[in-house]
């Protein structure tokens, strides 16, 4: 053996030799020998007490997943038992986290590229205290000093692939969300598949989307309170928390009550770490839709009790903000169905809802507490505050302006059939809202009645206080055979109703707009009928006092029945008001006020025979909207309607109430005659028939 031979074989046993001795001193080192400089180092880059209490060990060995020579390669596995992480010097509490153990592996050959590659990490029994205080301060928010500013940062990465957990316990005080929950996280059992909580058709879909989501491996417990309000759950989650993989789907089941509120859900949640999308069959139900503002911060009126079902995908890291779509969704809000699609984007300035909704079947009672025209006990069981006085009519509960600043809204409704009573045919509701910056707007808001069409354009602008509305309203067509079918005269009737009303007021409620309005209501109605039947079924009491009083019980054919109101300042004063039966003109004049919701009316019937002979005083209409007094003024029957038909005064209403007179079924229309003498300024005659 030459000397260079020689030299090379020492020079290689002693790289062997030395190989060996430090592969005996990596097996059978003390690992913890070093936990009090590693405890000192992670403590000082943390800024918090951190300590491996218990043992600490490396085991060296294959990994299983590796081919060729890298499987001879061996990684170190890591196990430290006993660890805690503590608080922040502001936290009363002294750990923030405890683990009884923690199990890891390493890919030695990744750290040669400056990564350090962990592809799972296994928790046991972890615990956790999670704070944030009303200043903003969290103690899961770590700060990090380099000690020199301006220094590169390192060049070192770390990936970390899944986390595996074990039963553990995770307490939330969040003061800014004014929440406080307790969590219970227990191994099931055993495993349960996602198919038997979804369904097969929705994990078949799921798997579709490139990866099966994992078994139900865990229950959850939750109780405490989330925004304030009482909340109690239950639920179950997988095992494994892919991070690397982030299109792996981690399963998520829950019930959840939440004040009256209760939250269903059953999906998957990929890209767990970073919380980036919700794929979830999602059930709701409680007293009121509007309840959801301080759980959700998505602006939804209030209702009577709701119950939907719908399938909510969301994609919470999207540029323009985290969008949630709320598809095909199927419900009841009262006695009414509900189905649609909405789509939520949490977008800046404001977020913003948009989408379409359609109800079969909507009855009118559960539109009212929109309005905040429900009773004070409807309202009371949505958790309302609002008192309806005893003696108001008009609703007096305020719309939440505040609220409507805080989110924009762009959405279709249609409702096929209203249903407001079964001698009353609504249909093809269509509107379409808009809230922008704080201004609400129904653009159009159009209903089909007995044949015709009720056109409104509505506008409250929430910016000003007391709120601002205009409403416009056209009405044409009504016919009153479809109106009134149970009235026999209305069955051959050709007549219809037609109208306009154009008010604005401030007020931020239905009784203040009304109360301070200004503007002017116009109808006309043409060959019908009037009976106590017909005013029973409109719940005007006074005017079924009042019809009975001039004709008794008989229905009596109406010719014509005109109306122009002016509006100031939420007095509604008549300028003409004339009804011209086949038995007598009825002239009405006097004041509606909708400030004190007191009525001033005096009714004056001129007969056209005998039989209104015994009538020598007119009638009066007087007092509160809800039961106003009726009866006889004690004074003479002054002639030719109580003085009203003064030559010119009532001249210029009628010729505006021209403009609302159409043909009926090739008829003439028997207002237009009347009209044309009073316009004329000439006390009317007998209509011919």
């Amino acid at each position: 053996m030459t000397r260079t031979q020689k030299t090379f074989v020492w020079t290689l046993s002693t790289l062997l030799a030395l190989l060996a001795v430090l592969v005996l001193i990596i097996g059978f080192f003390d690992w913890n020998r070093i936990k009090p400089p590693l405890n000192a180092k992670v403590s000082e880059e943390l800024h918090r007490t951190f300590a491996i209490n218990g043992n600490l060990s490396v085991v060296w060995r294959p990994e299983p997943d590796e081919s060729g020579w890298r499987a001879w390669v061996p990684w170190p596995h890591v196990v430290a038992e006993d660890l805690s992480l503590g608080n922040p010097d502001w936290s009363k509490q002294p750990q923030m986290v405890t683990l009884k153990r923690i199990e890891l592996r390493i890919s030695p050959l990744a750290l040669l590229a400056q990564r350090v590659v962990i592809p799972r990490i296994d928790l046991t029994e972890p615990n956790a205290h999670l704070q944030r205080l009303a200043d903003g301060r969290a103690n899961w928010t770590f700060k990090f000093d380099p000690r020199d500013p301006s220094a590169e940062p390192s060049s070192w990465g770390v990936d970390i692939g899944a986390i595996g957990f074990d039963k553990g316990h995770i307490i939330l005080d969040d003061q800014s969300l004014k929440t406080e929950l307790d969590v219970l996280i227990d191994p099931l059992g055993k495993p349960v598949p996602f198919s038997d909580i979804v369904g097969n058709k929705a994990a078949k879909a799921a798997q579709e989307k490139g990866s099966s989501p994992q078994d139900y491996a865990f229950a959850l417990k939750v109780n405490g309170q989330y925004q304030g309000q009482k909340l109690a759950g239950q639920g179950k989650i997988g095992g494994l928390l892919a991070l690397q993989d982030a299109a792996r789907p981690f399963p998520l089941q829950a019930q959840v009550k939440i004040a009256d509120s209760g939250v269903e859900l059953a999906g998957t949640l990929t890209d767990p770490m970073n919380l980036g999308a919700l794929d979830l069959r999602l059930k709701l139900a409680g007293t009121s839709l509007g309840n959801l503002y301080p759980l959700t911060g998505v602006i939804l009126p209030d209702t009577p009790p709701y119950a939907t079902d719908g399938h909510l995908i969301a994609r919470l890291h999207e540029a323009g903000g985290a969008v949630f779509r709320y598809e095909e969704f199927n419900g009841k809000i009262g006695e009414s169905d509900i189905h649609g699609n909405l789509t939520y984007v949490a977008s800046q300035p404001r977020p913003k809802l948009s989408g379409s909704l359609l109800s079969n079947q909507l009855l009118f009672a559960d539109l009212a507490p929109l309005i905040g025209a429900d009773s004070n006990a409807e309202q009371k069981a949505r958790g309302g505050d609002s008192k309806q006085p005893a003696d108001k009519v008009l609703p007096v509960e305020e719309f939440k302006t505040d609220r409507w600043r805080d989110m924009d809204a762009d959405v279709e409704f249609t409702g096929k059939r209203i249903v407001h009573s079964e001698k009353l045919p609504f249909n093809d509701l269509y509107t379409h809202l808009v809230l922008a910056d704080g201004v609400l707007s129904l653009e159009p808001l159009r209903f089909g009645v007995a044949g015709g069409k009720l056109d409104a354009q509505i506008r409250l602008n929430g910016h000003t206080d007391p709120l601002e509305g205009q409403a416009r309203l056209t009405a044409r067509g009504f016919k009153l055979k479809q109106l009134f079918p149970g009235l026999e005269p209305m069955k051959t009737s050709f007549g219809e109703l037609n109208g306009d009303a154009d008010i604005s007021g401030r007020g931020n409620s239905v009784a203040k707009l009304l109360g301070s309005a200004n503007g002017n209501l116009k109808m006309l109605i043409n060959d019908g009928a009037i009976s106590r039947e017909l005013m029973e079924l409109a719940g005007l009491n006074v005017g079924n006092y009042v019809v009975g009083k001039i004709f008794g019980d008989k229905e009596v054919k109406i010719n014509c029945a005109a109306a122009d109101f002016g509006i100031q300042s939420g007095l509604a004063s008549t300028r003409l008001f004339v009804f011209d039966t086949e038995n007598a003109i009825i002239y009405i004049d006097g004041t509606a006020n909708m400030a004190t919701e007191q009525l001033d009316l005096t009714i004056t019937p001129e007969s056209k025979g005998w039989r209104l002979l015994s009538l020598r005083s007119p009638l009066y209409v007087r007092g509160k909207f809800i039961k106003p007094d009726a009866g006889v003024k004690a004074v003479p029957l002054m002639l030719r309607g109580a003085g009203m038909v003064a030559l010119g005064v009532i001249a210029a209403p009628a010729a505006g109430l021209l403009a609302l007179v159409a043909p009926s079924g090739g008829e003439l229309n028997q207002c237009a005659p009347l009209l044309e003498q009073m316009k004329a300024g000439k006390v009317p005659k007998t209509v011919k028939n």
